[in-house]
């Protein structure tokens, strides 16, 4: 954190009016990816799989957690149509998304609606937050925010942070930071709140913040106070959820899965054809990611892996099958030799890895063709992690990849043009 000779508009998040040029605090990083970076800090902790943003706005909190390989269902929720309808797209997957899936399938969806509205969509949550949001609600609302968020939705964890109000005194000419904002709590106003709200529906909370006093302030704390509330007893059981009844009462918004972004991509006109399958046209907005759970997405990858580890273990061998005088003949050849060969620019393997792949069977050549045992494939780490076993590498690579007669090897050929041309 600096203090520099900069517009008050500049300090926090933006949303400051303009005042005449005063000494002003600039935090580094600004104070919101401080406080995004809290949040992804938590997710990387405790690894929930449904998480909801409740004010969502441009949804920056949203794509920062996208990455995240735990989480499976992401929502966000804003009163600002606007916002969303302009921001949702930048939440689809990108083609990195499809050249490498992730683990788990992710499920995004924006909703358009009030946070002190009970939906149901919304129940069963591992984490809800509410970044910069209670500050925004009216006395009324405010009121209701409790019974809905921690009474009717009752995730598992809650986060909330709002502005510290002792800190406004370190900023020229701010009474509040926002326009918008229809209060800021000193320290004691909102652990007072948030202890009650906690003690009420059966959650423990702790507080801490981000944003911090330049020296000589100490004394009035971060910039930005969090309580983070964590569900005694730890999250509401399966049963609770389902004796609640459906209540869809956000405002869905008119979307696009994922397949249009492909679309677009190769065929820029194809979107206006009429023949679109129903499928696309969406009540909710979206976007579900590929992943290695999806058999299509998982085969792709398989297969992949596997014809990138034949042709490295192939190439390898090139130089010592020459060495042995183009002899040819139907007796199977051991040429795998001591050691497991590692490529130039391939993976760097542990001792432990390296021992089981040295005593897994080794590639051999039959003529003019090279054999790589499926147990041999599955030694490889990459390849391990993707399969549990050999037949269920045999039965998603069967179709794609040549494989033995009794289909316990890859088949290739054991030099082909480019060798040739490269002179291996």
């Amino acid at each position: 954190m600096e203090e520099n000779n900069l517009q008050c508009s500049s300090v926090v998040d933006g949303n400051f009016e303009e005042v005449p040029r005063e000494t002003a605090i600039q935090f580094k990083p600004p104070l919101y990816r401080q406080r995004y970076q809290f949040v992804k800090n938590l997710v990387d902790q405790h690894e929930p799989k449904k998480v909801a943003d409740l004010g969502c706005g441009d949804t920056s909190l949203l794509r920062l957690l996208k990455v995240n390989p735990c989480i499976e269902l992401l929502v966000g929720v804003d009163i600002n149509e606007d916002k969303l309808r302009w921001r949702g797209d930048s939440l689809a997957p990108f083609m990195g998304d499809f050249l490498k899936p992730r683990d788990l399938n992710l499920t995004i969806t924006l909703y358009h609606g009030s946070v002190v509205e009970r939906d149901s969509r919304l129940l069963g949550f591992d984490l809800i937050t509410c970044i910069e949001l209670i500050e925004h609600l009216d006395s009324g609302d405010l009121a209701r925010f409790p019974e809905v968020v921690f009474g009717y939705l009752s995730p598992s964890m809650i986060v909330i942070s709002t502005p510290n109000s002792e800190f406004n005194p370190l900023f020229p000419s701010v009474t509040l930071r926002d326009s918008d904002h229809k209060f800021e709590w000193t320290r004691m106003e909102f652990q007072t709140w948030a202890l009650y709200v906690a003690n009420r529906y059966d959650y423990s909370v702790e507080f801490t913040g981000v944003g911090e006093p330049p020296a000589g302030a100490e004394n009035v704390g971060y910039c930005t106070q969090i309580g983070i509330f964590h569900k005694n007893g730890g999250k509401a059981t399966e049963a609770c959820v389902s004796e609640q009844h459906d209540q869809h009462v956000y405002k869905a918004r008119q979307g696009l899965t994922m397949l249009p972004r492909l679309v677009l991509i190769f065929h820029p006109q194809a979107v206006l054809l009429p023949h679109l399958p129903k499928m696309l046209r969406l009540q909710v907005f979206t976007t579900s990611y590929p992943s290695l759970q999806q058999e299509r997405f998982f085969k792709l990858v398989l297969v992949n892996e596997v014809s990138q580890q034949v042709e490295s273990l192939r190439v390898s061998h090139l130089p010592r099958r020459k060495e042995q005088d183009g002899e040819r003949g139907d007796k199977p050849k051991d040429i795998g030799g001591s050691k497991a060969p590692v490529p130039c620019f391939g993976p760097v393997f542990t001792e432990v890895e390296k021992a089981k792949i040295e005593n897994s069977p080794k590639p051999f050549c039959v003529g003019d063709k090279f054999f790589v045992p499926l147990q041999r494939l599955l030694a490889y780490p990459r390849l391990n992690r993707l399969c549990a076993n050999e037949e269920m590498m045999r039965s998603v690579i069967a179709d794609s990849i040549p494989l033995s007669s009794d289909g316990s090897a890859v088949v290739a050929d054991l030099c082909n043009y480019f060798d040739e041309q490269f002179e291996f």
